[in-house]
């Protein structure tokens, strides 16, 4: 009888997951995600980095009334705990995983890598938890980030002593750092990580997409 080997489980296909939260309302009352970049909604680019990334749609989180008609062709969740920010955000994606792990980003980021998605991803293999580095004050992003089925309680345990930091479950679980070095290949960390919050910085997205668009001509 020839020898059996063992082999290790096939990795499980991650759930994209978009982080709209709160009311989204800026831009006098219009949601932020809603807003052109480059002639598109940032929203519709962001689904257009998990699709180029996994192949498939990924859910959409978020409380406003009107969110069902922003995509109809994405499955949408309202928050679990709503009023509990970023990390209420964060702990509706995990459980929404359902047991698989996630890849999420929030929908003001119009210049997600699909490339940057998959490489969090792929690092869930060995942690729980997998953020970028970047040069903001948390010296990660948590937003652009993976996340494992085990982060779900972690995360509950925050909540539950009124913490609401999107890192303040991270010395529960096993968390893995994308060196900002790697970060660096999938494009420049300032747009990667570039949300638009405010009007000037809607004027900064659009000025770096002709940017780009120029460099390619």
């Amino acid at each position: 009888m020839p020898p059996t080997t063992s082999r290790a489980p096939a990795p499980t296909r991650p759930r994209g997951v978009i982080l709209a939260g709160g009311g989204a309302t800026r831009f006098g009352g219009r949601p932020k995600g809603l807003e052109l970049v480059g002639g598109r909604r940032i929203l519709d680019r962001v689904v257009d980095a998990f699709l180029e990334a996994f192949g498939t749609y990924p859910l959409l989180i978020a409380n406003d009334p009107q969110a069902a008609e922003w995509r109809p062709d994405l499955e949408l969740r309202a928050d679990l705990r709503p009023g509990e920010g970023a990390l209420g955000g964060l702990l509706t994606a995990v459980h929404a995983g359902d047991g698989s792990p996630v890849v999420l980003a929030a929908w003001d980021m119009p210049f997600v890598p699909p490339g940057l998605l998959r490489e969090l991803a792929a690092g869930l293999a060995t942690h729980d938890a997998v953020l970028p580095a970047s040069d903001g004050r948390r010296g990660v992003e948590p937003l652009l980030a993976a996340y494992g089925p085990a982060c779900e309680k972690a995360i509950l345990g925050a909540l539950d002593r009124g913490d609401r930091r999107a890192i303040a479950f991270h010395d529960e679980v096993r968390v893995g750092i994308l060196p900002l070095e790697r970060v660096r290949s999938f494009g420049d960390p300032a747009l990667i990580f570039l949300n638009v919050n405010t009007s000037d910085d809607l004027a900064q997205a659009e000025a770096a997409w002709l940017a780009r668009g120029s460099a390619r001509s």
